[in-house]
């Protein structure tokens, strides 16, 4: 009998020493991919994150995998000896999926990193910056991720209400500058407690949302819309969104001014006195900048850029056919546009470095595919340097050559300026960070 039970113990010892051997060995050889992943992003310069990116407590991280298999880019977090871990950092998109996914909220989202500032503006918890009055929400403050920029923005307004405006007929209660996600969501709710508002627009409704190419994910995770409700949109093309601020806008009779750039914010008298680039003045009582950081599109400053066919945004790219096309630029935005337009178009795309980098897995492999089957002509190591009427002009690593290529429409992917020195015009002040925590809501 207790031989029976000695070599009963001893199967159940020897499958529970099997199974742990079989778990560890799996650990090892998952944490040895994740390895080889790391070393290939350092070598691809990917590996550091550049925005907003996820931090992992590892005393709290309870290693259950579940931020890896939330994050939509992939390959952004794996886990290593155990433990979550960066992989390509530099392809972080700030989506937040791994921080919503975390069981044990071990998860943060922070921008810059301890060697690399970000420049972000002076805002308190109540969104308010250093200048009494005027509040920032969305992108500009750092937070580019939508469901909270959303939130953001219902925030500040809300923060304002209660900070004791009085409302009356003298001037604007609020002006909005921006109808992206935080202005289209503070625009609702500024209706919703009746404030006298405005929204002002440079571009048009969705601001960055809008330049995006149109099969872009925007949303990964469910949100809560002022004057809506609750909205549960996964994995959902820029389309579906705008149309979805459209109903709500439209719904609630408010009316966003497109095409209407803010030039100035100007203190007076305990108020703000606003104009715009087409000399039309706003009087108001608080003021919410609602832009995006990249602000006005960089320009390359090259001899005809003021072409009519050039520019800093792909719309409708069902629309054109038949045309030459040159896009400048290496980032996603740039790869994603000269993709979009290969299919009934000449595309060449000229970019100034020897090799892609920081690149979504997706692009760099829809990229190098449509390469080898020249669809799509790279021009590396190369400058636009000219622009005319039927034709550009490339410089190249080669001292003194120049490439002439015909040409009918040029995009420009230069990324963009922060719009520092408007802040700074209006009084905001602007502090580079360090690995900053940013506020974010589950």
């Amino acid at each position: 009998m207790l031989l029976e039970q000695f070599i009963i113990y001893g199967l159940v010892f020897l499958f529970c020493g099997a199974i742990v051997f079989v778990y560890l060995r799996k650990l090892k050889q998952a944490s040895q991919e994740v390895e080889a992943k790391i070393e290939v992003a350092k070598q691809e310069g990917i590996h550091e994150p550049v925005s907003l990116h996820p931090r992992i407590d590892l005393s709290t991280c309870i290693k259950s995998g579940a931020c890896v298999t939330a994050c939509p880019e992939k390959d952004i977090l794996g886990i290593l000896n155990g433990a979550g871990t960066l992989i390509n950092a530099s392809n972080c998109v700030g989506h937040g999926a791994c921080f919503h996914a975390c069981p044990v909220e071990a998860i943060s989202l922070v921008i810059g990193t301890e060697t690399r500032g970000v420049d972000l503006p002076h805002v308190s918890e109540s969104y308010e910056t250093n200048v009494p009055g005027i509040y920032i929400a969305g992108e500009l403050g750092g937070m580019g991720l939508i469901k909270n920029s959303v939130e953001q923005g219902m925030m500040a307004v809300e923060n304002l209400v209660r900070s004791g405006l009085k409302k009356d007929d003298s001037s604007l209660d609020l002006l909005i500058v921006g109808a992206g996600p935080a202005g289209v969501s503070a625009s609702l709710t500024a209706k919703k407690h009746g404030l006298n508002f405005v929204t002002l627009e440079q571009d048009t409704l969705g601001g960055t949302v809008f330049t995006f190419p149109r099969a872009k994910v925007v949303m990964t995770a469910p949100m809560h819309l002022p004057l809506h409700g609750q909205v549960k949109l996964f994995d959902t093309s820029k389309q579906e969104l705008l149309d979805l601020w459209n109903e709500a806008l439209t719904k609630n009779g408010i009316t966003i001014r497109e095409q209407t750039k803010v030039e100035s914010i100007i203190p007076e008298n305990g108020l703000f006195k606003i104009k715009t680039q087409s000399g039309e003045s706003f009087i108001a009582k608080r003021v919410l900048l609602a832009i995006g950081r990249r602000g006005t599109p960089r320009k390359l400053g090259v001899p005809g850029e003021v072409s009519e066919k050039v520019a800093y945004r792909l719309l409708e790219p069902e629309l054109l056919e038949g045309k030459k096309i040159m896009v400048v630029g290496g980032g996603d935005s740039a790869i994603e546009s000269a993709l979009l337009l290969t299919d009934q178009n000449e595309v060449t795309l000229s970019y100034r470095k020897d090799k892609f980098s920081r690149l979504k897995p997706k692009n760099r492999e829809k990229i190098l595919q449509a390469i080898t089957d020249g669809d799509l002509k790279v021009r590396y190591n190369t400058n636009l340097t000219a622009i005319e009427p039927d034709r550009v002009f490339l410089s190249t690593d080669q001292e003194g050559e120049q490439l002439e290529l015909e040409n009918d429409l040029v995009y420009i992917f230069a990324g963009g300026e922060l719009p520092t020195q408007f802040l700074q015009n209006t009084g905001v002040q602007i502090t580079k960070r360090f690995g900053y925590t940013m506020k974010t809501y589950r």
